[in-house]
């Protein structure tokens, strides 16, 4: 399965598919019971994800909204299925479905537009019953990379009153789902345009922080990747505001 069709042939580089949206999403799910309507007050949230990195183009956010009871990812254990496609290829939808099926979330969505350059920004505004226990989840695949992926889980956003905002910077993980050869064939960005999901899990099998990518530049000689791709520390900020 090729990167979700965000790529195509006649695009040269990252640069020419960077975007920008703001309040652009897909609904995926929005779990709430209607005798409590007359309860419950609406809240809207503004989400923000900057894309800090020097040359890696994030694809589709996938963000969940949810009760804490709902993990969606923990550091030394194996990915769901759906993490694991969103890691490789860039696709959200698995990952979203797998989130839909948990009674603890309330919302999940993905925005709507391709993915989104170094130095760009997109922008998701949803509205859900306030509760204060709400949390956020929100996930990325960097498209340069064999199965690694940035995001926040388990973010507390519930005891925000209207017009605060808050902020987190995002590490990178490495699913572990795919060996890092960063070959031209594995990566589906566009740095080499390859097939992106791999169905058979050949790494470690467990979620871990990412240690970077190699690269050609630093003697790897098989990889498609350059200096350019690499990445230190943090890969993505974060902003939440609830604007009602």
């Amino acid at each position: 399965m090729r990167l979700f069709h965000l790529f195509t042939n006649n695009i040269p580089s990252y640069l020419a598919i960077t975007v920008i949206s703001a309040g652009l999403l897909t609904l995926s799910a929005c779990k709430h019971n209607d005798d409590d309507d007359d309860m419950m007050t609406q809240a809207t949230y503004d989400i923000t994800v900057y894309n800090l990195t020097n040359g890696q183009p994030f694809t589709p956010l996938g963000i969940v909204v949810h009760e804490p009871t709902y993990i969606p990812w923990q550091l030394g254990e194996a990915v769901s299925t759906g993490l694991e496609t969103l890691a490789e290829s860039g696709d959200p939808s698995a990952f979203l479905s797998e989130a839909d099926a948990n009674n603890a979330v309330v919302m999940s969505v993905s925005s709507s537009n391709g993915p989104f350059g170094p130095g760009n920004s997109e922008t998701v505004s949803i509205t859900v019953d306030h509760a204060a226990s709400l949390q956020l989840t929100v996930a990325s695949m960097l498209a340069n990379t064999n199965d690694g992926f940035t995001g926040v889980s388990n973010w507390g956003i519930g005891e925000l009153a209207a017009g605060d905002s808050t902020s987190i910077m995002t590490h990178v993980f490495d699913a572990g789902t795919e060996a890092n050869s960063e070959t031209a064939d594995s990566i589906p960005g566009p740095a080499a345009m390859g097939e992106g999901f791999n169905i058979a899990r050949d790494d470690l099998d467990r979620l871990t922080i990412h240690r970077g990518v190699v690269t050609a530049d630093d003697g790897l000689m098989t990889s498609a990747l350059n200096e350019s791709h690499r990445w230190l520390g943090q890969a993505a900020k974060v902003v939440v505001t609830r604007t009602q």
